[in-house]
């Protein structure tokens, strides 16, 4: 019997190459069904409040910089600092996640946020090297990634990974909560004050977190510290650290820089600079689950084909320093679609390739997506101080969109045919 007969007549493929075989396909649950829904819901609030913290300074950021004399690139370095510490530490926080559990890693990280901010608003941030050491302690919010994707990844079978990542990963809307109340907050308290604010939504969510979230029963046995970067071996690792360093770092790095950018060429104040952020990030958030859905309908890769020619086009047209508010806004909402929906798809297929070894997986890929944030954050900087405007630093980034795209189009077909088939689902 012909292939296509097989699978017309419910068989999965579940080999490639010379070996294939074929097996009764297996019957799809409901998604609401299939997991843990109270760990589903705290895995969302607990990233969406650490992802509000991680990006504090950027809201904070004209704010900060009138008050310590801060120069164009010293204000990108600011806002990029929690970025790179984030990434550098969601490894640590994912090797962690493995061996005591996302739960735990996940309370203790947040312990450290509290602790950090209460400390930073009871004696205050007074220098450049001050504020760059309470960027670097955000880092641990901004580590939350490793925390809340695992643990809820864990709890759903492959065909609902793309929609449990998504919903848990829109936890970043928490850069909307972020842009919209820090500046006005710091309009009327003073930028310290706000520090201090932040410690009580994060102690609420610290306990619902501890009710509401419980580690899954198949969470992988700790194993050596060599075992943990045994995938760094294999190319596709590689392939899915650049892919949602674009993605992700985009998302990011505009989340923490937008703020500067609109009150900067536009002379517009902290709090209606700060909504227009808002309104983009809110965009960028608000597809991720989507996006997830959409890669376990269409598959991941043409999903994110999609994402980067689209991407690609917005920061071109970003980069040629639109005169128009609203059609700067616009493209940056366009933008922030497109990379919304690639965070979501590039999680859909994470999983697919590396499910045994998600944790450490989620910690790879999501530091290469914060060294992609501190990237964008800081050449905004270096190129606002160095060439009078921001135009440069989006348009290398938009040739990275381009160069993920050339890569995903490279790895494609030998994926397909590869890991895909064996798991039997669709990229």
């Amino acid at each position: 019997m012909k292939i296509p007969e097989l699978l017309h007549q419910g068989f999965d493929w579940i080999g490639g190459g010379a070996d294939i075989e074929f097996s009764p396909k297996r019957k799809k649950s409901d998604f609401w069904s299939s997991g843990h829904t109270p760990t589903l819901i705290a895995a969302f609030l607990y990233f969406d409040l650490a992802f509000m913290v991680w990006v504090l300074l950027g809201p904070l950021a004209p704010d900060i910089a009138a008050d310590l004399a801060l120069s164009p690139a010293q204000k990108g370095l600011m806002v990029a600092t929690p970025t790179l510490a984030g990434a550098m530490l969601r490894l640590v926080v994912g090797l962690l996640a493995d061996w005591i559990g996302p739960k735990r890693t996940g309370v203790i990280s947040q312990l450290i946020v509290i602790g950090g901010l209460l400390v930073a608003w009871s004696l205050g941030v007074r220098s450049f090297g001050g504020i760059l050491a309470l960027g670097t302690l955000l880092g641990f919010a901004g580590a939350s990634f490793a925390v809340a994707l695992p643990l809820a990844s864990r709890w759903y079978p492959p065909e609902h990974q793309g929609k449990a990542m998504g919903i848990a990963g829109m936890g970043n809307s928490g850069t909307v909560l972020a842009a919209l109340f820090a500046p006005a907050l710091a309009q009327a308290l003073g930028w310290n004050a706000v520090l201090g604010l932040v410690c009580i939504p994060l102690s609420i969510v610290l306990v619902a977190f501890v009710v509401m979230a419980k580690d899954a029963p198949n969470q992988p046995a700790p194993q050596p510290l060599a075992a943990y970067l045994e995938p760094l071996r294999t190319a596709d690792a590689w392939w899915f650290m650049l892919f949602y360093g674009v993605t992700f770092g985009g998302f990011s790095g505009l989340a923490s820089s937008l703020t500067i950018y609109f009150s900067d060429q536009f002379a517009l104040s902290t709090v209606t600079a700060g909504y227009c952020t808002a309104a983009c990030v809110f965009a960028g958030s608000l597809v991720r689950p989507i996006g997830g859905a959409l890669a376990d309908r269409i598959g991941g890769v043409s999903t994110l084909t999609t994402v980067y020619v689209v991407a690609a086009l917005a920061l071109l047209g970003v980069s040629m320093s639109p005169a128009s508010l609203p059609v700067a806004l616009t493209l940056f909402v366009i933008a922030m679609l497109a990379l919304g929906t690639g965070n979501g798809a590039v999680f859909q297929l994470v999983p697919q390739r590396f499910g045994k070894e998600i944790g450490i997986l989620t910690g790879l890929v999501g530091m290469a997506g914060g060294v992609g944030g501190f990237y964008l954050a800081s050449s905004l900087g270096f190129a606002r101080q160095v060439t009078g405007g921001f135009g440069p630093g989006f348009l290398i980034f938009a040739l990275l969109a381009l160069a993920a795209l050339a890569g995903l189009t490279f790895v494609k077909g030998r994926w397909r045919v590869r890991w895909a088939a064996t798991a039997g689902v669709r990229i």
